[in-house]
Order: structure tokens, then sequence, then C-alpha cells
């Protein structure tokens, strides 16, 4: 069931005629993940550096980038517009014209500019980047649309017989109330986006329905709350254990009146501890497939990749950031 889905989503995105920046060209990954994308007609793909040298790498990997475009920041004639733009953006920070300059020569900050002018739908990078450095140039070029409080990111868990996604479990360490909350509805919209499914979203706790009392709960309610209000169409409800969340008979045993006990497709934990955790042990433990983590919560994509991704973890996705731009 992972693999058809996977594979429906890269035949969707194949019909929408999206363009994708790969900005780390010196990664050998992200290389055969650009000659596998552009070969299989998923997207068109752009990748950032020195054109010899990534021609020089690729011949000697065999991969094939016929009709990848190569852009080197440091010789581009949008290099000074870029500039511009970034610097206006920043200069309340204090940034001189000169590193504004110097940050667009930076492949992460050129590929998110790229997605802000609309020269790109969606950046995928991090394969040797930080997650920090990622998420930096991604927030500072596109920023964050109105109405959302935080950038972070979910997990597309896929078992072979069910979906379900996983948040926050790569970004925010302790979010707030609205900034949980917030966090659900990314995840949920995004869930109905990629699954085509309805979702169910579960805020969840060491609690169900009151069975405990503690401030950790209490933070876990107004976010709820919280969603509730600013989006009374998404199917939510909190606090609930996480057994009680996905279990049809331990839902109905423990929270009877819940609309979303038992049968939850998108899982909200209170903290990155949780989620982290919750996530490995669902994929090493649970032998889930783990999709992600996939950014939420700015204008336009800019995906985070784990250092550790394999060539088909860039391709997976790049086809989602596609359908998700």
């Amino acid at each position: 069931m992972s693999i058809e889905l996977l594979e429906k989503i890269k035949s969707k995105t194949a019909g929408l005629k999206k363009t994708i920046v790969l900005p780390e060209s010196h990664d050998e990954r992200v290389l055969k993940a650009a000659g596998t994308l552009t070969k299989e007609k998923i997207v068109a793909v752009i990748t950032l550096g020195n054109e010899d040298r990534i021609r020089n790498d690729a011949g000697r990997l065999n991969v094939d980038l016929t009709g990848v475009r190569i852009i080197d920041p440091s010789k581009s004639d949008k290099l000074s517009e870029f500039t511009n733009i970034y610097f206006n953006l920043r200069k309340h920070k204090g940034i001189t014209i000169d590193q504004a300059r110097e940050a667009m020569q930076r492949d992460l900050f050129f590929a998110a500019m790229m997605v802000r002018e609309r020269m790109a739908d969606a950046s995928v990078g991090g394969s040797s980047a930080s997650t920090a450095d990622v998420m930096r140039a991604a927030i500072q070029c596109v920023g964050m649309p109105e109405g959302i409080s935080i950038v972070s990111s979910f997990f597309l868990m896929l078992f072979p017989d069910k979906y379900y996604s996983f948040a926050d479990c790569a970004v925010v360490p302790d979010p707030d109330a609205n900034q949980l909350a917030d966090i659900a509805i990314s995840t949920a919209d995004n869930h109905r986006k990629l699954t085509e499914e309805e979702p169910f979203v579960a805020m969840l706790s060491f609690s169900t329905k009151g069975s405990a009392k503690h401030e950790l709960i209490d933070k876990v309610l107004r976010a709820t709350k919280i969603v509730k209000e600013k989006r009374p169409d998404i199917n939510v409800d909190g606090e609930l254990q996480f057994d009680a969340a996905i279990i049809e008979s331990i839902g109905k045993r423990k929270a009877p009146d819940s609309p979303v006990a038992g049968k939850a497709n998108v899982l909200v934990f209170p903290d990155l501890n949780a989620g982290n955790i919750g996530y490995k042990i669902a994929q090493r433990l649970g032998g889930a497939e783990a999709v992600g983590p996939l950014v939420q919560g700015l204008k336009k994509p800019c995906f985070d990749l784990s250092r550790g991704c394999s060539v088909d973890d860039i391709v997976n996705t790049a086809s989602i950031a596609a359908l998700m731009s």
C-alpha cells in the first residue's frame, strides 16, 4: 500500500509540470535523484553549482543530466536582483548589501529565493546541510502565510494497510498552544492533499478526556480548542492517548463521544521529544516507511532532507513537494 501511494503521488505530480530546485549538487545522491526525476518526467529539475564540476561528477557517476538545468549562483544574471530583494527583506535586522550578496551566493539561499520569485515551485535540500540552515534560508526568503504562526514538519508514515501523518517530529521543540494548533491545522490540510483521505486529528497526550490532570495536558486542551475555533471544518479531538486515538475498541471505551477516537490518521504530538521518539518507534519497531520530514507552514514548499537520506528519499520528497506547491 505504501508503494502504491508513492507511485500515485509521482503519477499525479508528473501531470502538473512543476519545477523543483535541488541546490546541493555536490552530493552525488542529489545528482542521481535529479537524473531519475528527469528521466521519469516527474518534475523539471534545476540544480545549483559550478556547471563544469557538476557535469564531471555526473559523468563519473554515469548519471544522465540531459534536461536538467544548471545554474551557478555566483554567475547568475539574477544574483543582483536576488541580492537587492534579500537586502530589503533583512535590512531591519542590520544586514549590509555585501552580506546579502554573500548569502545569495549560497546554494540554499539562492534556491529559496528562486522559489519566492516563482522560478521554481519548490526546493528540496538538507542532504548535506543541517535542518537549521535549510529552515533559516526558507523562513527568511519565502516566509509564512498569514494565519500560520510556526514553521513545522510532519512525517507521512506508511504502513501496509494504513497511512498516518505524524507531527511535529523534526522542527519545533516545545510548541505553545497556538503553535500546536497551527501544526495540527497544517498537518490536516497536507494529509488530505497527499492521501486524499479525510483527516481525523488526534491531539495526543498521556491522558484521555480527563483521566489525568497536569499543565502539560492543559496545553493540549487549549490547542484543541483553538483548532476548533479557527477551523471548524477539521475533525479534531483531544486530549487523547495514542491507543485511544487509533484503536477503535479502546477509543469507544475511553472516549465514547469523540468524533476522532479510534480512527485518527493525523497524530499531533505535544512536543518534539514525543514526536521524534514516536515516529522512530513506528519506523524501527513497527516497520513503517517514514517519508519526511516534510516542512509545512511556509508560503511555498522548501523541504528538508535527512542527511542520511537515500536517492529514493530525495525523489519521493521532491515529488511530494511538487504536489504540495
